[in-house]
């Protein structure tokens, strides 16, 4: 049974907890979503996302999911008898896999074992081999902790045909991302990670390279998901269709916060909590899990050492102090614990984290050596 008396805490990879400045914003009026007004709420959003993504494309927004959103790039790019290449190294590279499957597309896979990073040499050798429509990565693999070298990636697609396809759903906001000086030609993401919002808008910028084979017609059949519609839209400071209005107003206010503290000392937020996380966490016992050479600034993931059940530990905590965590609903399933560290978070959330960790292993039965 939960204990009631213990305050509820959002530590998860997303969604993550909403400010109240933000839940203030989301309760503004509704107002006409055709109307000037709200056209002009949309144009200012959508200048306020442009140096978060590193472009100057204009964001087009989509009552969606995130994975609503990778299906909607999906479906933009690729027409039947086209062929994708995913990068996959862990969960969100597999969904990539099943959603261009569910659309009867051809996907090949270039896999590297979880937590480390496919190669862009390896790449390289397959975009020679073969004839590929895209190529998809994800950014952030919060599945894993690892992170893209998108600009490495973004160096080897540019020289070819395909489009450079990237999933920033838990990146976009906590890392650097530059869309336009890295070659990435349509790049989705979703409020509720390090947005701050919660879950429901989506968003994608799609470079001119990408248009140039979206507007001959190219593409699955759409409707709802329709770039094309989308890019009309957006010109006039509208949605295609109904707006997620409450979630726009929320998401304007988060980047009114993000660039008030300033975008670099944001990015350098991030880097510094993950990394004070991963270090206090190691100093438990617990190593990180990830490989890679970039590490994630949004999500840290932690081995769960023998003796220990990773979905044991995240039962224990919400519990007994009311704090969300995750575990793994993949092979990874109680061999990692995975913390969110993205959005409104400050140092004391950290010395939290690492508090009620540190009480939850010693409730368990582990061992926490004396530092």
């Amino acid at each position: 049974m939960t204990n009631k008396n213990k305050p509820y805490r959002l530590r998860l990879p997303g969604p993550t907890a909403v400010p109240e400045r933000i839940r203030m914003a989301l309760a503004k009026p509704v107002v006409a979503h055709r109307g000037p007004e709200f056209a002009e709420v949309m144009a200012e959003t959508g200048q306020l996302i442009k140096p978060l993504l590193g472009t100057d494309n204009d964001v087009m927004a989509f009552t969606s999911s995130g994975t609503g959103m990778m299906e909607a790039a999906i479906a933009n790019v690729m027409a039947p008898g086209d062929k994708a290449l995913v990068l996959v190294n862990g969960h969100f590279g597999e969904r990539f896999v099943q959603i261009i499957e569910a659309l009867n597309l051809k996907a090949d896979t270039l896999v590297a074992p979880w937590g480390e990073a496919v190669g862009a040499d390896e790449l390289a050798m397959k975009l020679r081999d073969d004839d590929y429509r895209a190529v998809i990565a994800v950014h952030n693999e919060s599945s894993t902790g690892a992170v893209a070298d998108l600009e490495k990636i973004g160096s080897v697609v540019r020289n070819s045909d395909a489009l450079l396809v990237v999933d920033s759903v838990s990146g976009a906001g906590g890392l650097e991302l530059q869309q336009d000086a890295w070659g990435v030609d349509v790049v989705v993401t979703a409020s509720q990670k390090a947005l701050m919002c919660p879950p429901g808008l989506g968003l994608a910028s799609v470079s001119e390279k990408a248009w140039s084979i979206i507007e001959k017609g190219a593409g699955q059949a759409r409707y709802c998901w329709d770039f094309r519609r989308a890019r009309e839209a957006a010109a006039k400071g509208q949605t295609a269709f109904t707006s997620p209005m409450p979630l726009i107003y929320g998401l304007r206010e988060s980047l009114r916060m993000i660039h008030a503290e300033g975008w670099t000392n944001t990015l350098e937020r991030h880097r510094k909590l993950s990394s004070a996380l991963r270090a206090g966490v190691g100093a438990l016992g617990l190593p990180t899990f990830t490989k890679c050479p970039m590490l994630s600034s949004t999500v840290c993931v932690f081995e769960v050492p023998d003796g220990l059940d990773g979905s044991a530990i995240v039962r224990h905590l919400y519990e007994t102090r009311g704090t969300v965590i995750a575990g793994s609903r993949s092979k990874l399933k109680g061999k990692v614990i995975r913390v969110g560290t993205m959005g409104c978070i400050t140092d004391e959330d950290i010395r939290l984290d690492l508090e009620q960790l540190e009480g939850a292993l010693s409730d368990l039965g582990w061992a926490v050596e004396a530092a």
